[in-house]
């Protein structure tokens, strides 16, 4: 009897143990995110302003002068745009060729494997790769090198994402359809409704990823104050933006790169939360 109760004193006191090493863990990643955006928010809401976000860099604006971010704010959508539904037209019929046509072995472990090597590369490498092509074929930093390259970055997040959504559908939904004739062709239109709140939140997350990313399209998309009025010229971007203008000596230049850092922070925070808003409220009519 004393053995099964210094046992369960033990077990009793390791449990406790490891909750209380779970909650200081949660309480430290929201402590380190609760940093970031407060230092963001010190430094950067008294730059923060309508003309800032509305307006172009004019003249002297590096040296504390009048202009804003428009160029770099309209750029970052472009390219995390562009890159998500070119990643996306990749992802989803590779993803569903996984889990339709193809048997489950050696393809789809080695498909799975690709895409988390791909994953784990840093993003620089991905734009060291797009320079060397570009520099190949003689073509110059534009929008277009730069969602090529940002959608090499996005694409095995959004395809293992929606890989392992996919995954979790039941085995008795699959047969169940092919039990009652149905193609396999019509069962991926069934694979696609059932699977389309994990698809919205990987479209979300990969968005998010490519907004805030700034390795890749350094070397590919290059920068510039002005609009981008086509696919062959360069684009600004905001994480450029941020690393510019906090590379200046001037005190307001550093205030608007942190203002500029807080508006892309607020982006990817409102990013993130819509994505599991929309998977929590979506989710419910999945069969599951």
């Amino acid at each position: 009897m004393k053995q099964v109760r210094r046992r369960r004193v033990r077990r009793a006191l390791e449990e406790q143990c490891f909750l209380w090493l779970m909650r200081l863990s949660l309480l430290g990643a929201v402590g380190v995110l609760g940093m970031i955006v407060g230092v963001i928010c010190w430094r950067g809401v008294g730059a923060l302003s309508w003309e800032m976000v509305s307006s172009l860099p004019e003249g002297g604006f590096y040296l504390g002068r009048e202009g804003g971010i428009l160029n770099a704010l309209v750029g970052s959508l472009y390219l995390a745009c562009g890159a998500t539904v070119l990643a996306l037209c990749l992802a989803v019929p590779v993803v569903f060729y996984l889990h339709t046509y193809a048997s489950k072995g050696r393809l789809r472990h080695s498909v799975r494997l690709a895409l988390d090597i791909l994953w784990g590369i840093p993003s620089i490498v991905y734009g060291a790769f797009g320079f060397a092509w570009m520099v190949s074929l003689g073509v110059r930093a534009s929008l277009l090198a730069g969602i090529l390259t940002l959608a090499l970055v996005v694409l095995p997040i959004l395809a293992r994402t929606l890989d392992e959504v996919v995954e979790m559908t039941p085995v008795l939904l699959r047969e169940s359809t092919l039990a009652l004739g149905a193609t396999r062709l019509e069962w991926m239109g069934v694979l696609l409704r059932q699977s389309l709140p994990g698809l919205l939140t990987a479209i979300l997350l990969a968005f998010g990823r490519g907004i805030g990313d700034a390795a890749s399209v350094l070397f590919t998309a290059g920068y510039t104050d002005n609009l981008p009025d086509s696919l062959l010229r360069p684009v600004a971007s905001l994480p450029l933006a941020v690393f510019f203008l906090l590379g200046t000596p001037f005190p307001e230049v550093q205030a608007r790169a942190y203002a500029a850092a807080l508006i892309l922070t607020a982006i990817v925070l409102g990013v993130s939360t819509f994505a599991h808003l929309s998977l929590a409220r979506l989710g419910r009519y999945v069969i599951r």
